[in-house]
């Protein structure tokens, strides 16, 4: 993982993405008429969710909205956050406040719209000849037990037929990326570097890559996309193109304004 950080520039840009969605957010919400704070907090580096919870604490927040920042949901992507606040909120015990949490979102218009911005931004920047290429759409892969007891996978699936749909394009595909843990516990395929060989070997010569799964450029769309895969189809002799995710697309913090609000 060293090698990887030090592929992409020495560090990852996740926790300046996400401040940045955040304070996109914040300025939304003011320009909607609802001047309300909006914080940050993380589970595996600072700001920690309990850091969060005693910094609201001592603003005298005693109800807050918690948003996960991700598409899809299982115990990993959003379980794990539900978990990590509860017991962030037992070690600051009496004075945090009560957190509620915006419904799963990868289904809302807007979501698909800004993605579906994000490719058609990306095609644009491509030579005529490749502008029909394949799209892959991929998310994080997970254990196939923990796929079983979530909508992850449909929701998946779901969210990248919208976004081809809203694009007009019916040459399109799903492909996981960045499995971990024991090589023998069957995760979700097909990895996306195996995607692009089939593709190869159907006679294909470019492939365009949307990070569907992810809501920010960190390290495992900058290395596991573009480097890996990257080279996995150069060495195949294809072009591989890959879209942004969304990050701080206006139509995507439109969409977490619209959680907050309830609309």
């Amino acid at each position: 993982m060293a090698h990887h950080y030090e592929l992409i520039g020495g560090r990852s840009p996740f926790n300046e993405l996400t401040r940045g969605q955040a304070d996109a957010l914040r300025s939304r919400l003011a320009r909607d008429g609802v001047a309300i704070p909006v914080y940050v907090g993380l589970r595996n580096s600072r700001p920690f969710l309990d850091e969060t919870l005693v910094e609201l604490a001592a603003d005298g927040r005693r109800r807050v909205l918690g948003i996960i920042l991700s598409a899809f949901r299982t115990e990993a992507s959003w379980g794990r956050y539900i978990s990590g606040v509860e017991a962030a909120r037992e070690a600051v015990a009496g004075r945090a406040p009560a957190v509620d949490y915006a419904e799963t979102w990868s289904h809302r218009p807007l979501f698909i719209q800004a993605v579906a911005e994000r490719v058609a931004a990306t095609v644009e920047r491509m030579p005529r000849a490749s502008r029909d290429a394949p799209l892959v759409f991929t998310a994080h892969s997970i254990p196939r037990s923990m796929a079983e007891d979530s909508p992850y996978a449909d929701q998946f699936r779901n969210a990248s037929q919208r976004v081809a749909e809203r694009l007009g394009r019916s040459n399109w595909s799903l492909a996981y990326q960045s499995r971990s843990g024991n090589p023998r516990d069957p995760w979700l395929e097909p990895d996306v570097n195996e995607r692009i060989e089939q593709l190869a070997g159907a006679g294909e010569k470019a492939v365009i890559v949307v990070p569907v799964g992810f809501v920010s450029d960190h390290v495992e769309v900058l290395y596991d996309l573009d480097v890996e895969a990257r080279q996995r189809a150069r060495g195949l002799g294809m072009h591989f193109y890959r879209a942004p995710a969304v990050n701080d697309h206006p139509l995507f913090i439109q969409m977490l304004a619209d959680l907050v609000s309830g609309a």
